[in-house]
């Protein structure tokens, strides 16, 4: 039986998602909708169509090529009525321009690992590996597991970037074969976690206490966001909390060493991802926030740092 799931990108020489120089495979499908998120494309589960108006050059061969009429030509201009498009990609090979593009391809773990072993050499000379990421590539299930398995018979690291919202079974179901979790903490109260998020924390604060009382390393992670989690109060209490968490896997029996430790690393935000809403034909709520200064972010690490916590 061939494992198969819908990935969008298969990024190389990555240095950002983990120790050392990774290769990063992102996975469509995610269980909540941060309303900044740096990685819309990956939400939705299945293939969609990015269109970039900008690139356009009104030769109308996508109005031919869809049956469903969601590509018009009206006045000169080129109208993608998104309502209309059942994301089957045949306009994509019409579009000279590169306009339209199709976000998500269906992968076997077989094609993943072809693209992983290309750069074999370098994950052990560099200290690297391979990082699933999203989307939520915990959802990724039976293809994600597989594709850990693969790269652990291989010998090469693995890590994944989790938000931590599902059942504990389905990350339990990958453990085995993960060398390293980076799993989000956003916010500690449940009500602005559902407001920012989409969702409540309550499975996210009972899976990061499971996976405490594991010996897996982990690396907790904080975007910080204006209005969201940006004060010196929202992100102490989160180091507080991974405190508690180093505390309960001590007493579980495993010592807070190299081998099984526990860190906290903090993001900031940034508007990269604007012209992915865009293109998705998706509103950016984020668009009104101001960036985080130099100064601001030395405060916050400042506020995380009295608890105690190692940080990233």
């Amino acid at each position: 039986m061939k494992h198969t799931g819908v990935v969008f990108n298969i990024q190389r020489f990555s240095i950002h998602d983990g120790p050392g120089i990774r290769t990063t495979v992102f996975l469509k499908g995610c269980t909540m909708s941060c309303f900044w998120c740096h990685n819309p494309e990956g939400r939705c589960a299945h293939p969609q169509i990015q269109y970039y108006p900008e690139r356009c050059i009104g030769c109308a061969e996508c109005v031919d090529a869809c049956a469903n009429k969601a590509h018009l030509i009206k006045n000169g201009a080129h109208i993608y009525i998104k309502e209309r498009c059942e994301n089957c990609g045949h306009c994509i090979d019409t579009c000279y321009s590169g306009a339209l593009e199709l976000v998500g391809e269906k992968k076997t773990a077989d094609q993943v690992m072809e693209e992983i072993l290309r750069d074999y050499a370098y994950y052990d000379n560099l200290k690297g590996g391979v990082t699933l990421s999203g989307g939520e590539p915990v959802m990724g299930g039976e293809f994600a597991r597989e594709i850990l398995k693969r790269c652990r018979d291989k010998k090469i690291h693995t890590a994944i970037e989790t938000c931590g919202n599902y059942k504990w079974e389905k990350l339990a179901n990958l453990l085995p074969f993960i060398d390293l979790v980076m799993m989000d903490l956003k916010h500690l109260d449940s009500e602005k976690h559902q407001i920012a998020t989409g969702q409540s924390n309550e499975r996210i604060i009972k899976n990061a206490r499971r996976l405490a009382l594991t010996n897996k390393p982990i690396i907790f992670r904080t975007p910080i966001v204006p209005s969201v989690n940006d004060t010196v109060e929202e992100i102490g209490e989160i180091a507080e909390f991974i405190k508690s968490l180093i505390k309960l896997r001590i007493s579980n029996g495993f010592p807070d060493s190299p081998d099984c430790k526990i860190q906290y690393e903090l993001l900031p935000f940034h508007k990269l991802a604007a012209d992915k809403y865009r293109s998705l034909g998706l509103e950016y709520q984020a668009q009104h926030l101001e960036l985080l200064n130099k100064n601001k972010i030395k405060i916050l690490r400042q506020a995380a740092k009295k608890s105690g916590i190692q940080l990233i």
